[in-house]
């Protein structure tokens, strides 16, 4: 049983070419999302969170969040639900809105 082991391993080629892992291609969605920053609305919480002022940078709302009494910031992410044709049957899709 050992020797039919063997032979069938001398058989198989020894695959000398080493093969470059495949890189993922980045969808176009996560290229296209645009994330935007609010600072809380005074008197909001957690279990109601109210948008305040818009603020152009992440960088920037965390030093107006730190700033203020509550110190909290909230990141936006809009999208819109599509449908989309994929091989004869609809799917559902969420296209990124852009500001």
């Amino acid at each position: 049983m050992e020797a039919a082991i063997a032979k069938v391993a001398e058989i198989q080629p020894q695959s000398t070419q080493v093969s470059e892992p495949r890189r993922a291609r980045k969808s176009r969605q996560q290229t296209e999302e645009v994330v935007r920053y609010f600072l809380a609305k005074e008197g909001s919480s957690v279990e109601k969170p109210e948008l305040g002022v818009e603020v152009p940078s992440e960088g920037e709302a965390l030093i107006k969040a730190f700033q203020s009494k509550n110190g909290v910031i909230y990141t936006l992410l809009a999208y819109k639900a599509e449908a989309e044709m994929q091989e004869g049957s609809p799917t559902l899709v969420k296209r990124p809105i852009r500001k």
